[in-house]
């Protein structure tokens, strides 16, 4: 009894069309290409929120309160043109400026203190545990007890409200490094801030990174909030102190304006500072996507 065979299939081969063959300008419609752009996405949402401010503001109907989207932008705008937000915010980044490199400085010679000796490491534990959940503008009075009102006032809480979380981030993400490369440092010889310099940042960098972040949000907020606790520094006000003065003259729309301000130079350097050093480092190098 023979067994039936299934009849064997010609073989062909269907030519495939060049993959460039259609224009990749054409591959989706044009209003999803733009909504592909992150810059066009967040453009989106604050038009969105400006105009639910605008109208909860007009319901609401009470300048003293609420002023419009449209009154603060007209306050903005003025402050802009007389120069006084600009001076007001020269005065609050060139302190903020002093405090965050000076964090910057401490947090590294600890961390590589504490990757390099057993005492090191257990002073980071200890002061870290003791300090970092100490809020820094709880500080403030203490710094004005030691240093007066002025800016090193200000400079030490800045210190403070840098220093704990971005020693916290280098050390876990010195902690992480892979132990290859902690031997191939060691076989080239490489011992002590060489070893630190030259191993442990690169690779630990993308923990770096948040920590300077996270530390400029801390510092950004408590300078602000120092400000406005004891206002103007050596005659100098910054932007905390241009918020509490036009609160206490009831100017709101100026008020907003001042916030708006801190706002907008928060997401300056998250744009253009972070998000440029992130790209030429550690997206660049593949260690982050």
């Amino acid at each position: 009894m023979s067994t039936m065979q299934a009849p064997l299939r010609a073989e062909y081969e269907r030519a495939l069309e060049p993959f460039t063959a259609q224009p990749l300008s054409q591959a989706l419609p044009w209003h999803r290409r733009l909504w592909q752009l992150g810059w066009l996405r967040k453009a989106a949402l604050l038009i969105v929120l400006a105009l639910i401010w605008e109208i909860a503001a007009r319901v609401q109907d009470n300048d003293l309160l609420l002023p419009t989207f449209m009154a603060t932008a007209r306050a903005f705008v003025d402050a802009i043109v007389d120069g006084e937000l600009p001076g007001k915010a020269v005065v609050s980044l060139s302190v903020l400026l002093q405090g965050y490199a000076a964090g910057i400085v401490l947090a590294f010679v600890l961390t590589t203190l504490a990757v390099s000796t057993r005492i090191g490491r257990d002073l980071l534990e200890t002061l870290t545990a003791m300090f970092n959940p100490l809020p820094a503008i709880a500080l403030l009075p203490l710094a004005l007890l030691w240093f007066g009102l002025g800016s090193k006032s200000l400079i030490f809480v800045l210190v403070h409200a840098v220093l704990w979380p971005l020693a916290l981030n280098t050390y876990a993400g010195f902690r992480g490094v892979p132990e290859t490369l902690r031997m191939a440092g060691r076989n080239y010889g490489l011992r002590g801030l060489r070893y630190v310099v030259l191993i442990l940042v690169p690779a630990a960098l993308p923990a770096i990174v948040s920590g300077l972040k996270i530390g400029w949000a801390f510092a950004w907020r408590t300078l602000i909030a120092a400000e406005l606790v004891f206002g103007a520094s050596s005659g100098k006000g910054g932007l905390g102190w241009y918020i509490f003065q036009n609160r206490n003259e009831l100017y709101t729309d100026r008020v907003f304006a001042g916030l708006a301000t801190v706002i907008l130079i928060g997401l300056a350097v998250e744009g253009l500072v972070f998000t440029t050093l992130e790209r030429l480092t550690v997206r660049r190098w593949g260690v982050q996507h």
